[in-house]
């Protein structure tokens, strides 16, 4: 699954899909937590609560069609961004730990993975804004930290039937999607 990225979203200016809104109501949850501390913060607040509210005046609203397809597909991205919600705060809490065995605080955790801006580095470990492949690789050699429990590894349904798809145009009969390991539902 795509993990969810508010400067992107913020850059595109629109949302495109309930997975979407549902990561956006999240990160607007989260950002009110973080935004008495930093103006960009509460500026990209009130940015991603413009896009959500227009986001569900086009889709739900009593002028748009509310149809049991769309219905299914908000509560399939609920519990996915519930699922990963899990895994953020449980990855953050490890992360959290191995940093205090080393006596350090988040900000030069920070600078040692290379960002100054102290909010950014929140808006990582809340899974705000994604940490980068580098990130998470020097993060699982500092803190001893195995790669399976810094990355969020589910795979929606639509996904998982678009890579089935895609296999099978390709008439590769041997290549299976291993759902047990990757998947939620």
């Amino acid at each position: 699954m795509k993990e969810f990225e508010l400067d992107k979203l913020l850059q595109a200016g629109e949302i495109k899909s309930e997975l979407e809104l549902e990561q956006a109501a999240q990160a607007d949850r989260k950002l009110r937590l973080l935004e008495a501390n930093s103006s960009i913060v509460k500026k990209k607040r009130k940015q991603l609560r413009v896009l959500i509210y227009e986001y569900e005046q086009n889709n739900w609203s009593t002028k748009s069609k509310i149809t049991n397809k769309k219905i299914s597909e908000s509560d399939e991205a609920e519990l996915l961004v519930d699922l990963q919600e899990d895994f953020i705060r449980n990855r953050k809490e490890l992360i959290k730990s191995r940093l205090a065995k080393h006596n350090l605080n988040q900000q030069e955790f920070g600078r040692i993975l290379g960002y100054k801006n102290k909010s950014h580095i929140s808006e990582l470990m809340n899974g705000i804004n994604p940490f980068t492949l580098r990130d998470l690789i020097v993060i699982s050699k500092l803190l001893k930290i195995n790669l399976n429990d810094l990355v969020f590894r589910a795979i929606s349904t639509d996904e998982q039937r678009k890579i089935e798809k895609t296999i099978k145009q390709l008439d590769k009969p041997n290549l299976k999607l291993n759902k047990k390991e990757f998947a939620f539902t």
